[in-house]
């Protein structure tokens, strides 16, 4: 009998330890629309802010009192807006302390120590206030979906047999796993301006193996993700400057940097490389030009994005001579092959992680330094920037 106990014990011990280590997927949203004053969708537990245009929904997952690995899944797909689109994903884990929910759901104000340069409200962090963190960046490509079947055929290249039905993220948040368990508040925004507008899914994954905890401290997040703020051109007149402070001394802390530049037609920050460097009590930390030249890549998710066509010379090799000859040649460029400040129509944007060592308690000065341009007429440029640290 003492055997056969044993083995039960052993057997349901077994068992429990792999259920313990078994993934768990969580759908936070499905199929839920987000456009401006169109379609609300099903979901009784979405919550929609700016007529449309930001959706956030309550979530509550277990806590993993040894870490866990996490990753968040993005679905996208064009309800009918054929153009790309500024898109980001975000958490709040405190909605009774102010934030950009709070602020536009209750009609506060933002306060006065979360403003950059007395103009640009809601950027960086307060003494009550923070700007949300961003789980991902990503840019919704031209048209993907609604407009994938036949009736924009001429627009497709050879080399696609078919435009794609969705378009699909996958980003490890691992280091964000503190802020995305338990209870929070986790929503997406997308720059859409039309009725029609786009639908989503979103899924968080959680491994349930072991990793180390880690502290998230939020820095600054220039996205206008609600009423009262203001295009992000201020990386153009100034650079921009803030204290942080850690309550104690922080081991292996790191910098995660996402930057976007957008705006401006064919002479504007989409599309010249400008340099983006980051500093931390006076040291350059990370100086870089973000630049993505990958973007014919994703041409299978853009059918509605705009095309013309472009003389070039080609060489081939002559039936009559068997030599290679040059020829002038007529090329489809669509605008989603060009070229971009750090993103492409459809990509998902890569985080920076700069690895800056251990800090001392205290505060510490970042500045961010963007030679950008300013605004000019209905050229709107702007840097889409949002930062945050995480230590041990």
């Amino acid at each position: 009998m003492k055997l056969k106990s044993f083995l039960i014990t052993f057997l349901f011990a077994t068992l429990f330890s792999a259920n313990a280590q078994k993934p768990s997927t969580y759908k936070v949203f499905e199929k839920q629309p987000i456009n401006f004053i169109g379609e609300k969708g099903t979901d009784g537990e979405a919550v929609r802010l700016m007529d449309g245009r930001l959706v956030y929904k309550k979530v509550t997952v277990p806590t993993f009192a040894n870490g866990t690995d996490v990753k968040i899944k993005l679905t996208v797909r064009s309800a009918g807006d054929r153009w790309d689109k500024s898109g980001s994903c975000f958490v709040v884990t405190d909605p009774e302390k102010l934030s950009i929910l709070s602020i536009a759901e209750k009609d506060k104000k933002f306060p006065t120590d979360s403003y950059v340069d007395d103009k640009y409200a809601g950027f960086v962090t307060g003494k009550n206030y923070s700007p949300v963190v961003e789980l991902m960046r990503f840019m919704t490509p031209f048209g993907v979906g609604y407009y994938s079947d036949n009736k924009v055929k001429y627009r497709r290249p050879v080399y696609i047999p078919s435009w794609e039905k969705q378009v699909v993220w996958e980003h490890d948040i691992t280091e964000l796993e503190s802020l995305v368990t338990g209870t929070f508040y986790v929503g997406v925004w997308i720059d859409s301006w039309t009725a029609e507008g786009y639908d989503f899914d979103m899924e968080l994954t959680y491994s349930n193996r072991k990793q180390q905890k880690v502290s998230v401290l939020p820095i600054v997040n220039t996205i206008p993700y609600v009423g009262g703020q203001q295009i992000p051109d201020n990386f153009a007149h100034k650079d921009l400057e803030q204290t942080i402070r850690l309550k104690k001394d922080a081991k292996n802390v790191k910098l995660h940097y996402i930057t976007t530049g957008h705006g401006g037609h064919s002479g504007g920050d989409e599309f010249i490389k400008i340099k983006n460097s980051v500093y931390l009590d006076g040291i350059l930390v990370l100086d870089t030009i973000p630049w993505r030249d990958d973007c014919a890549s994703f041409r299978r998710f853009n059918p509605t994005s705009g095309v013309w066509i472009k003389k070039d010379s080609a060489s081939y090799i002559s039936r009559e001579t068997n030599k290679y000859e040059i020829k002038e040649i007529e090329e489809r460029i669509a605008s989603s092959d060009l070229s971009r400040s750090n993103w492409c129509p459809g990509s998902f944007v890569e985080p920076m992680v700069v690895d800056l060592g251990n800090l001392k308690a205290g505060a510490h000065n970042i500045k961010i330094k963007i030679p950008a341009t300013p605004i000019d007429g209905d050229k709107l440029n702007h840097w889409l920037v949002s930062a945050y640290l995480t230590y041990e």
